[in-house]
């Protein structure tokens, strides 16, 4: 996104694995519906319509947005899902929050989420300034 290519293969896996990373996660048993779920549900919500911003509107006009914001979201879903999972697994991280409410795990969520938002706007602005660009 950066240098306005898609490499057409790496696109397809990041979106077909995210989906499925998306949809395995419904498969574990569970009591009830809960946070893992919701984050499911809403990374399958933009992975679909970043998935029909790429290949059903080529992009055109405002698709252009969707997928770029559709793809750094959900990339952005996955390191979540990352961070909570090695603060409940990882010893040395489960020490310093335990519930994860403490303030180590919201700092890093919030760099976390701040990292991908300068990302994702990077993104964007690179990529519409190159596709407006006299050839």
């Amino acid at each position: 996104m950066f240098t306005d290519r898609r490499p057409i293969v790496w696109t397809a896996l990041f979106l077909a694995s995210t989906v499925l990373t998306s949809v395995t996660g419904f498969f574990f048993h569970s009591a009830s519906f809960g946070p893992p779920h919701v984050i499911g549900v809403i990374s399958l919500v933009i992975l679909a319509f970043t998935i029909a911003a790429l290949y059903a509107f080529r992009l055109e006009k405002f698709w252009r947005w969707i997928y770029i914001s559709g793809a750094v979201a959900a990339l952005y879903l996955n390191v979540f899902v990352a961070v909570v999972q090695a603060f409940q697994k990882l010893p040395f991280l489960q020490l310093l929050a335990p519930t994860q409410s403490e303030p180590p795990f919201l700092v890093v969520q919030v760099v976390v989420l701040a990292t991908f938002v300068s990302l994702g706007v990077g993104a964007a602005m690179r990529f519409f300034s190159d596709r407006n660009a006299p050839a």
